[in-house]
């Protein structure tokens, strides 16, 4: 995206590790979890190769519409799913926020290098629409301040649970709409 290079490392490796841990959980899980646990892999592994920085990788233009056609795909399939289980319509916003963002990168001065990277201001400016820049941001920082007030424990001082291993699944989907809220701020 638009910006330095160290915040689009810190983006690949955020979506890269929430997208690696997705994948594995693919592996043991079920049903509508499992649908659940593709969904979030193809979103931080999508999320890791959009914030490749420009300066390393510059994709051809026409590689974002195929970007915006994968996510528009999952986007349907969300949207299908989410008869079953609410928790799918947050998919559906983040497959349209991926989609919309491959199409503003798509468009002429949406990304002057191809890949967002170092785009004059102007260009940087008109990437996308601001107003639905806006929501969609607005969307995140509601979502990502309730996933960490989640992650809060019930009570204070109270002690540790008595599993091993915690599970990581509410970390990971605040690491994600951390790493969405950073991509949405530099389109």
């Amino acid at each position: 995206m638009h910006g330095p290079v160290l915040p689009g490392w810190l983006l690949v490796a955020l979506g890269g590790i929430t997208g690696a841990y997705c994948l594995l959980r693919l592996r043991r899980c079920s049903g509508d979890a499992r649908r659940a646990a593709g969904d979030e892999a193809l979103m931080g592994l999508g999320m890791a190769v959009m914030a490749v920085p420009a300066a390393v990788l510059t994709l051809p233009r026409w590689t974002w519409t195929g970007y915006a056609a994968v996510f528009g795909c999952a986007a349907l399939a969300s949207l299908w799913a989410a008869r079953r289980g609410a928790h799918h319509l947050h998919h559906l916003v983040g497959s349209l926020a991926m989609a919309y963002m491959a199409v503003a990168m798509a468009r002429p001065g949406g990304g002057a290098t191809g890949h967002g990277g170092h785009a004059p201001a102007e260009a940087a400016a008109s990437a996308g629409m601001p107003l639905l820049t806006g929501a969609l941001l607005a969307y995140y920082a509601v979502y990502v301040v309730r996933s960490g007030i989640r992650l809060v424990p019930a009570r204070a001082g109270a002690p540790p649970a008595a599993t091993p291993l915690p599970e990581l699944l509410p970390a990971c989907r605040l690491a994600m709409g951390l790493g969405m809220l950073a991509m949405l701020a530099a389109l």
